[in-house]
């Protein structure tokens, strides 16, 4: 049983040193259109929105150590991909108007930002206030003129 255990441990060792070799590509591509939002609502927003849903990503120092590089980079990508506040004057109209409705609802639903994230960034979670602030901006943001 010894044997098994050192042997499952040797392994596991070289599975930790060579994923290292894996690295994935940790970018900050340039901003083209930030998002124009008054102070009380910048504030949350680049808080607990711009690691993941932006060109402005902090990499902390274990987004160099393999496997959460691996993690980081995917949520990221994937964060940027869904919605980007860097890109924000490439979006029509109709799709800001969408993309601001969903942001309201994932953030009245407690979705966002996801609850795993926040114990390793503190400064991501939102009063009550906050999201109180943001969900009306947004909801405001997502309305037709004129309503």
């Amino acid at each position: 049983m010894k044997q098994i255990l050192r042997i499952v441990g040797i392994l596991v060792v070289i599975a930790l040193v060579g994923g290292q070799a894996i690295r994935p590509a940790r970018t900050n591509p340039p901003v083209t259109g930030e998002i124009v939002a008054p102070p009380e609502i910048a504030r949350p927003l680049e808080a607990a929105c711009y690691n993941c849903h932006s060109n402005e990503t902090v990499w902390p120092w274990y987004s160099q150590v393999a496997p959460a590089s691996w993690l980081l980079a995917s949520d990221v990508n994937e964060g940027r991909g869904k919605l980007n506040f860097s890109e924000w004057n490439l979006l029509p109209a109709a799709k800001q108007a969408k993309k601001f409705k969903k942001a309201a609802g994932e953030i009245e639903e407690g979705e966002m930002p996801p609850w795993y994230y926040l114990p390793l960034h503190p400064e991501a979670r939102l009063s009550d206030a906050d999201k109180a602030a943001l969900v009306a901006w947004f909801k405001r943001q997502a309305a037709p003129p004129g309503m």
